[in-house]
């Protein structure tokens, strides 16, 4: 039981990463849909929190089958509605659950081509880039937040950074031409309503890295603010982005050992530590209520 002076705070439950993979076979091509799905439900808990009563408990199990029993009644189709659809059956279905939050994430699949022509049930994995949503469902509302993890870019040259403090523990030589390197994890808000949420997603995707591409960057800081402000101004639906860039740092070898010279050509690429680099990117006044948009969700 509770004491005076102790509370039960938020608290949420579900089913973590339930694996799913379906198979469109309505003809000879076959369509793969492969993601990792978690859901949490909130609502009035306290019960199973304080004395173990568990009758309003929709146990996680049920989740996941609930998961799997919508894949089979409806098509999958985009991950947007395929997450509001369920949190919205979760807020629907139980009295007592008065908010869901549905994560899923996509990892896509690409036709093997055999005599250059794509193989009609036969794939490969794509690269380590996942597709994400976080759909919120609560008190009649959703939120939906998008995004993408562990998109890898590299550029050769156009990159610069130099003029920082310097004290006795600094050694960082400065530099005007390096290689710039991150692994891109975004995370977008959309404005309240339905969004073509497939176009949206390949426009946003092609906006980043058109602005990594052609921003001459004097920090990682920068390109940061100018890929955000990028989506903002193209993307007329996208309400703020949050942006996380690991700096996977390339240092130059020293081959002079070795009689050699290095012109800006042999690296090491370090894996850690790294610089990370994180910022948020909104427009001014934005008047939507934000609610428990990002509530549980990584800062950036």
């Amino acid at each position: 039981m509770s004491t005076p002076d102790i509370t039960l705070g938020a608290n949420q439950y579900g089913k973590a990463e339930v694996r799913l993979v379906t198979v469109g076979r309505d003809g000879p091509v076959h369509r793969v849909k492969d993601l990792t799905v978690s859901t949490a439900l909130r609502g009035e808990l306290t019960a199973t929190h304080l004395t173990g009563d568990n009758s309003a408990v929709v146990a996680t199990d049920t989740q996941k089958n609930t998961v799997f029993a919508f894949a089979k009644e409806h098509p999958v189709g985009e991950i947007e509605d395929f997450a509001l659809r369920l949190g919205r059956h979760f807020t629907s279905s139980f009295e007592q659950i008065t908010g869901a939050r549905i994560l899923v994430s996509e990892h896509g699949w690409n036709r093997i081509p055999v005599g250059g022509r794509p193989h009609d049930h036969a794939f490969s994995r794509d690269g380590g880039e996942t597709r994400t949503t976080a759909v919120t469902v609560q008190d009649g509302k959703a939120w939906v937040v998008s995004g993408l993890t562990d998109l890898v870019v590299l550029k050769s040259t156009g990159s610069e950074f130099h003029g920082f403090p310097r004290d006795r523990y600094t050694t960082l030589a400065e530099t005007d031409d390096r290689i710039l390197a991150t692994a891109v994890t975004a995370r977008w808000r959309y404005a309240a309503g339905d969004h073509d949420w497939a176009g949206g997603y390949a426009e946003i995707r092609r906006v980043l890295l058109e602005t990594f591409a052609t921003q001459h960057s004097l920090s990682l800081q920068q390109t940061l603010y100018a890929m955000g402000e990028a989506v903002l101004k193209e993307r007329p639906e996208v309400a703020e982005i949050r942006l996380s860039l690991p700096n996977k740092h390339h240092f130059l070898v020293d081959l002079s050992p070795f009689g050699l010279s290095n012109d800006n050509e042999v690296f090491y690429a370090a894996d850690r530590p790294y610089g990370l680099i994180e910022g948020t990117v909104l427009r001014s006044g934005d008047p939507e209520d934000v609610g428990p948009a990002w509530y549980s969700l990584p800062e950036f």
